[in-house]
């Protein structure tokens, strides 16, 4: 919190209080560090041997001795209070002995416990009220603190970078790192800016790409590297913006109050920002309408002023599947990459998926959105922009034929051949519907006609190559090719009849 903000009540507080004449009756260096300064929830009185079912966490305990019966009472009595979490025993002298037990103050010492004495003269009414005025001042003081921190935040809402400003006021007012992760889950804008370690960031970004990923309203809590970090989404569930990440310990229900109307304001502002958004993603629609007319005349002029120059031929494009064409997530991850290398990246919503235009040597960045969105992303030949549609279609028959993640070359499409194009399910069922002749043949007469068939194309349509291959005579192979002619009713001395069955071969296997 910062230095403004009224500290939370403790011991050193109300020993302060020249008024109550409180004394500390144990040496504070044999303490350990911080005993007197923890924050003081209440002040209570009890003479009770145990008082603990009593007393909650994080209260101060007043006593006047009456319970203890013999030296041995003091260990345990402070053993309990100390695991209860009180956190201070205030001891009145006078009343019924007129010190404090050197056994009490040997038992604080052993656990730890701040011991202090209530002089007679000061009732331990007073000291309760001191107490009670403490936590209230404190508790108004939090309010007024709240009010102060959400109009400072509201006002710099107003600036004209209207969602940075609030951030940074944001950290100011809780004294923390804050920052703000996009919908790609890539840290955006923080502040301080490199006040937190790198590894602490990178543990954040990968705990806000999880929940980003699961697409639902979140909250998370993490400790990296021993510092606390709160993620708290942005957005609607099933349509998330971002996540809003505070590098602080426990933040009280002040100023949580703070960061709620942070969260709301930063919702509110990325949502406006997608409307203008889905403008440019329209915007940028047309420029790759425009390229696939292969004169990229229009889009070079409209494309200059507001996205820089288009990447330099020769390029490659690249095309994602159609349910990517909308991410939000992606979009905006482009458009953070678009920005970083001006003139070196380009896309925009095709038909049927991003289209991704960069330079011919520089399709690293093909490979980085199909290994960070899990995707397949098919990738054309090098071509001139006067080929552009002809580089999306490549791009789109590269991915449709790969279902694996990854890039999916058109290069290594065409050397696999035309068939490796034509394999679609409905070309696998005609190759079954013209060898089903031959394997029922087979499978009632116990020949070996499709396999003969097989090898006699493979082996150029000689007879010799192929009974010398399945080890048989050549009058054998001629006799089973002249049978297999009548059993699928072709003549096969025509190219036409050989290159489809062999296409057929090729299919089925």
């Amino acid at each position: 919190m910062p230095d403004s903000a009224v500290s939370p009540p403790s011991l050193r507080a109300l020993l302060a209080r020249g008024d109550l004449h409180l004394r500390l009756a144990v040496d504070e260096a044999e303490l350990p560090a911080g005993s007197v300064d923890h924050p003081v929830r209440w002040v209570h009185s009890s003479d009770l041997a145990d008082p603990t079912p009593f007393l909650s966490e994080g209260l101060v305990l007043l006593t006047t001795g009456t319970q203890f019966a013999s030296d041995d009472d003091y260990a345990a009595y402070v053993g309990r209070l100390r695991a209860r979490g009180v956190r201070a025993l205030g001891f009145g002298t006078e009343v019924v002995r007129d010190g404090i037990p050197s056994g009490l103050t040997d038992a604080c010492l052993a656990a730890g416990m701040p011991l202090f004495e209530v002089p007679y003269r000061t009732p331990f009414i007073a000291v309760a009220r001191a107490g009670a005025e403490a936590i209230a001042a404190d508790a108004y003081a939090r309010r007024s603190w709240s009010l102060a921190a959400q109009r400072a935040v509201s006002l710099a809402a107003l600036r004209p970078d209207g969602l940075s400003a609030t951030l940074a006021e944001l950290s100011r007012q809780l004294d923390c790192w804050v920052g703000l992760f996009d919908a790609a889950g890539a840290l955006r804008t923080a502040h301080p800016s490199g006040s937190l370690a790198d590894s602490v960031v990178e543990g954040v970004a990968a705990e806000v790409e999880t929940m980003l990923r699961r697409g639902t309203r979140a909250a998370s809590t993490l400790r990296v590297d021993d510092v606390s970090v709160s993620v708290q989404t942005l957005g609607r569930g099933g349509n998330l913006r971002g996540a809003l990440a505070i590098a602080a310990d426990d933040l009280d229900h002040e100023a949580r109050s703070v960061v709620t109307a942070v969260v709301a304001m930063a919702a509110l502002a990325l949502e406006q920002q997608d409307g203008l958004g889905r403008a440019i993603g329209t915007f940028r629609a047309g420029l790759v309408q425009a390229l696939g007319s292969d004169d990229p005349g229009l889009a070079r002029r409209a494309a200059r002023d507001l996205f820089g120059p288009l990447p330099t031929a020769p390029v490659v494009v690249g095309l994602t599947p159609a349910a990517l064409s909308r991410s939000t997530a992606m979009t905006e991850w482009l458009e953070m990459r678009a920005h970083e290398r001006r003139g070196e990246l380009f896309f925009g919503r095709g038909d049927d998926g991003l289209i991704i235009v960069v330079p011919a040597g520089a399709t690293g960045i093909l490979a980085e959105i199909a290994d960070r969105f899990e995707t397949v992303v098919g990738c054309s030949a090098p071509n001139g922009y006067d080929g552009f549609s002809r580089a999306v279609t490549q791009a789109r028959t590269a991915r449709d034929r790969t279902a694996t993640p990854g890039v999916a070359d058109f290069t290594d499409t065409a050397r696999a051949g035309l068939l490796a194009a034509l394999g679609s399910e409905a070309a696998r069922t005609v190759a079954a519907g013209a060898l089903a002749p031959l394997q029922h043949y087979d499978a009632e007469q116990g020949s070996a006609l499709l396999e003969t068939l097989d090898s006699w194309l493979a082996h150029d349509c000689s007879h010799e190559a192929t009974a010398q291959a399945l080890g048989i005579h050549r009058h054998t192979v001629r006799a089973r090719i002249a049978q297999a002619e009548r059993v699928l009713g072709r003549d096969l001395s025509s190219f036409s009849a050989r290159a489809e069955l062999w296409a057929a071969l090729r299919l089925a296997e």
